[in-house]
């Protein structure tokens, strides 16, 4: 996909002299074999949609919401030509603002009107929205999807109040003593109790794990693996086991919305653990957690929070890894998603795949009491 992506982003940028929106279409469908849906091009690849604008600035529609639903599975790139240059964003639902102010009616199960070019976003994470970091930019938004930004984007564009509510903390310093806590965690028997156990579920399915790792639905995926390791239904699981092996229908499977996939519970700690399933061959940039649940439990003053991570390859299990949240190289480039913080949510972290890829080659636990301490009140502040 982000071959065939650069390849036309390059030849596009090539082309900054046109000033020309039809003439830069034929030359871009000359050289890509390209389908037309209305005012969308599109490949096996991406979809980008052609503006045009004299001056650099632009206010017209780019696209309504609802065709974006359809295109939102791929990167969908918007090409704005001016006369100095062309101006390439990536549009997908995670890096829209808002939808249109004129969407005073937009809700989940009424999914009209359009985003304009001032609704895309032009920084996301540490990162500026160009060709350049399109790739890691998708890669993000597959993991979130167009179902969860379109609860952001209601709210966002009608200022209205969602199900969901900011968690009200009552205990900072309970909070803030969770580092430590965990660092005792770490450092005890308990820590080692908690991975052989683990380690050992996903002994007993790796077969399974390595054929669920590679279905293309990411929900589907992951469901299967979280309930083969975490979930104690053992008539559903033998029904997964045969289903994956027959290549048959998959039985439904219903996952909680929890921060965790595993619990367990030691005399002075009570873990939660969050299962990962890292699919080495694809730079998916998983969510992490949501921010309001993660300072919820951190009140507790037994709590443990990890993450589980296991290296998947074809054909095979390269390893696991069980580490802190707060374990400092994870710590520093999670991905705090500061446009999706809106008042009645602080929404959910992110993390950057190739931090996972480090720690589950490198296994380890430091936690560094500072930097948990700035990230803990970024959080608390959002």
């Amino acid at each position: 996909m982000y071959e065939e992506l650069s390849k036309i982003l390059n030849y596009i940028q090539a082309l900054d002299w046109i000033w020309n929106k039809d003439l830069l279409i034929k030359k871009v469908r000359e050289n890509f074999d390209l389908i037309q849906d209305r005012k969308v091009f599109y490949s096996d690849y991406y979809w980008i949609r052609f503006s045009y604008s004299w001056n650099g600035w632009f206010s017209n529609t780019i696209l309504s919401l609802s065709n974006l639903k359809k295109y939102d599975n791929k990167p969908f790139i918007v090409c704005l030509t001016t006369k100095e240059k062309n101006i390439l964003y990536i549009a997908n639902s995670t890096f829209l603002k808002k939808i249109s102010h004129s969407s005073k009616e937009l809700r989940c199960d009424n999914i009209k009107w359009s985003f304009n070019w001032s609704d895309i976003l032009r920084n996301y994470a540490w990162y500026e929205n160009k060709p350049q970091n399109f790739k890691f930019l998708f890669e993000i938004h597959k993991e979130i999807g167009f179902e969860e930004n379109l609860l952001r984007l209601v709210e966002a564009t009608n200022n209205i109040s969602p199900s969901w509510k900011k968690f009200e903390i009552t205990e900072n310093a309970i909070i803030f003593d969770a580092p430590k806590r965990a660092k005792r965690f770490t450092e005890s028997n308990n820590f080692q109790i908690l991975k052989d156990e683990l380690d050992d579920k996903v002994q007993k399915y790796k077969n399974e794990i390595l054929i669920a790792a590679f279905i293309e639905n990411v929900n589907i995926r992951w469901r299967i693996i979280e309930y083969l390791i975490a979930w104690e239904d053992d008539k559903l699981k033998n029904e997964l086991v045969l289903s994956l092996h027959n290549k048959s229908i998959i039985p439904k499977v219903e996952t909680h919305n929890w921060l965790w996939d595993y619990e367990k519970e030691f005399d002075l700690f009570y873990t939660k653990t969050d299962i990962k399933t890292k699919i080495m061959i694809l730079n998916s940039n998983p969510k992490a957690y949501n921010i309001d649940k993660f300072l919820e439990f951190m009140e507790n003053n037994k709590s443990v929070f990890l993450f589980y991570f296991i290296w998947v390859e074809p054909n095979k299990i390269w390893n696991q890894s069980l580490v802190s949240v707060f374990q400092k190289d994870l710590l520093k480039w999670t991905i705090i998603q500061d446009h999706w913080a809106w008042r009645s949510s602080r929404w959910v972290a992110q993390f950057n795949w190739e931090i996972i890829k480090q720690l589950i080659l490198n296994e380890n636990n430091d936690i560094d009491n500072e930097l948990c301490n700035d990230f803990l009140s970024k959080l608390i502040n959002r």
